[in-house]
């Protein structure tokens, strides 16, 4: 009981810790940064790792740097987040220069696209590229132009490694063995997803209204506002209805919300881009709600109105008792997202896969690295290995969460039929 009750505390020391993070990025950052300046030497290791899985490392370094506020960083912790932002400022620049490539590729062969994500997120909802933890690029492209666009990347060096649904995710330079500690590094490796826009009605086009946008000289493409920050708020809640969550998708969002703030126009026009599609209703409402849940209110109120107060009392439910633990979640996270799935499935809100396939999948994880025709005898051991431990990896994962999800699932049920009595 002493070994449990001790696991427990940590846990919710851990959870403390993470959401200090968090009001960090708050205005003001209320004593965040005081809770922050006495962690031990281990309790860093351990938040330093959730900040790098979150995607939050060099946000957090960026703003304790603006609130002058690096003395409560240890001097080998400041050293080491210094380091992954020059690397990840040369790991951006790369990937930069190689959207600039594609980009001109694409405007050469007349293609119809736009920008996806990444550097489109600036500066609404990044302070700076380099800042950003970014793992691909992504390109909306229309259904004529999808065929061409792949020509040009396969010219370009990459394979299409996977299709879901409508997006293609291209990959080159595969590497077997890379760990957490690559994560900023400027690598060979590079890794584009094509997102196919359906052919329909231009009034429901994304690619009929974007506009374009000029990036270090170059114009490019992007989504309008309005649709940028409705793609946010699905591609967040996507993510929320997955295994693992990255939290900076929440700060992006809040960050973009802010900038927005006051512009009255922005909110009707994105009220009636939205009110035709339930699933983005939803999306943009448990987001705001589960943000405001770890970090305050932040969302003007005729937003709030229509978004978060026609929420399903199910979904309000679920953030109330499992958001924090979605939020501050570790790698490789936890299924508690099926219990607010099973609640969505209810409003007509389908889920991409079963209950019954998320808790004991039928197959086995897709490759981590591909062979490729130059491949030596010790490239492929490392790539069978890398493969092998993956594998026993999601299989621990499977077994460990399905069986705390089958414990929850009683204690949900209960508190669901508290609400409707």
């Amino acid at each position: 009981m002493l070994s449990t009750n001790a696991a427990q505390q940590s846990r919710s020391r851990e959870l403390q810790l993470r959401q200090a993070v968090l009001l960090v990025f708050g205005n003001p950052p209320a004593d965040a940064c005081a809770r922050l300046g006495s962690l031990s030497g281990m309790e860093w290791q351990r938040l330093l790792r959730w900040l790098d899985t979150s995607g939050l490392a060099l946000y957090f370094l960026d703003r304790v740097s603006e609130l002058k506020q690096t003395d409560i960083l240890p001097p080998d912790v400041h050293a080491r987040l210094q380091q992954n932002l020059a690397d990840n400022t040369a790991r951006t620049a790369a990937m930069i220069s190689e959207l600039f490539a594609i980009h001109r590729e694409f405007q050469r062969a007349a293609l119809s696209y736009a920008i996806l994500k990444g550097l489109s997120l600036w500066p609404s909802s990044v302070p700076r590229p380099e800042l950003r933890s970014q793992l691909d690029l992504d390109f909306l492209v229309t259904q004529d132009s999808a065929r061409e666009a792949r020509r040009i990347l396969e010219g370009r060096g990459y394979h299409l490694r996977a299709i879901s649904g409508r997006s293609w995710e291209f990959k080159k330079n595969e590497m077997p063995g890379t760990t957490l500690r690559d994560l900023y590094k400027d690598a060979p490796y590079r890794c584009v997803e094509l997102h196919i826009e359906a052919s329909g009605s231009e009034d429901h086009s994304l690619l009929a209204h974007a506009e374009i946008r000029s990036f270090c000289g170059v114009d490019m493409p992007v989504l309008s506002s309005v649709d940028t920050l409705l793609g946010q708020g699905m591609h967040a809640f996507k993510h929320v209805c997955s295994e693992f969550s990255r939290t900076a998708h929440l700060i992006e969002f809040r960050r973009h919300v802010l900038s927005r703030h006051s512009d009255a126009a922005f909110w009707i026009e994105l009220r009636t881009c939205a009110e035709g599609n339930p699933r983005a209703v939803l999306a943009l409402g448990v987001i705001t709600l589960l943000i405001a849940q770890v970090m305050g209110v932040f969302a003007p109120i005729s937003f709030t109105t229509w978004a978060v107060n026609r929420l399903p009392s199910s979904a309000r439910l679920w953030v109330q008792f499992y958001g924090e633990r979605t939020v501050f979640a570790s790698f490789p996270g936890n299924k508690l997202y099926l219990l607010l799935q099973r609640e969505l499935a209810v409003p007509g809100i389908p889920a991409t896969r079963s209950p019954r396939h998320a808790l004991l999948p039928l197959r086995l994880p897709p490759l981590i690295v591909h062979a490729t025709p130059s491949e030596s005898l010790s490239m492929r051991i490392r790539r069978y290995r890398t493969q092998l431990d993956f594998i026993l990896f999601r299989l621990r994962f499977h077994a460990v969460e399905g069986f705390r999800y089958l414990l929850e699932l009683p204690r949900w049920q209960q508190r669901l039929s508290g609400v409707a009595r």
